[in-house]
């Protein structure tokens, strides 16, 4: 079996961000981050049942991840999208994906000849 044409340092990238991505209340503030825009803690916080300390250490795991990115106005912090780290996750799947296509392909060739 070919082995798919991406890079091991894509697929090294790409393993935090999976890792961040495997959970419900992260996935959840990504979504909010992208529908609303940059926020501060208190704001991700607010209309939910998960605590301040709980959302703020969900975001660091994003920031590591490079999922997100944080800037500091006064004495609160405000995070934002960084969608490099989910183009290079979304480039690696599409590899994984043409790789499968192809590998199909050629079972169905192969089960069709005669």
């Amino acid at each position: 079996m070919r082995k798919p044409a991406t890079s091991d340092r894509l697929r090294q990238q790409c393993v935090p961000v999976f890792a961040a991505l495997g959970d419900a209340t992260r996935l959840s503030l990504l979504s909010r981050l992208g529908e609303e825009g940059e926020q501060s803690i208190q704001s991700l916080t607010q209309s939910t049942s998960v605590t301040r300390q709980a959302v703020t250490k969900h975001l660091h795991v994003l920031e590591r991840a490079g999922l997100v990115r944080c800037r500091e106005q006064g004495r609160e912090r405000h995070y934002g999208l960084a969608p490099n780290a989910l183009d290079d996750a979304r480039d690696y799947l599409q590899a994984i994906a043409q790789h499968w296509d192809e590998t199909l392909l050629r079972l169905k060739a192969h089960a069709e000849r005669p």
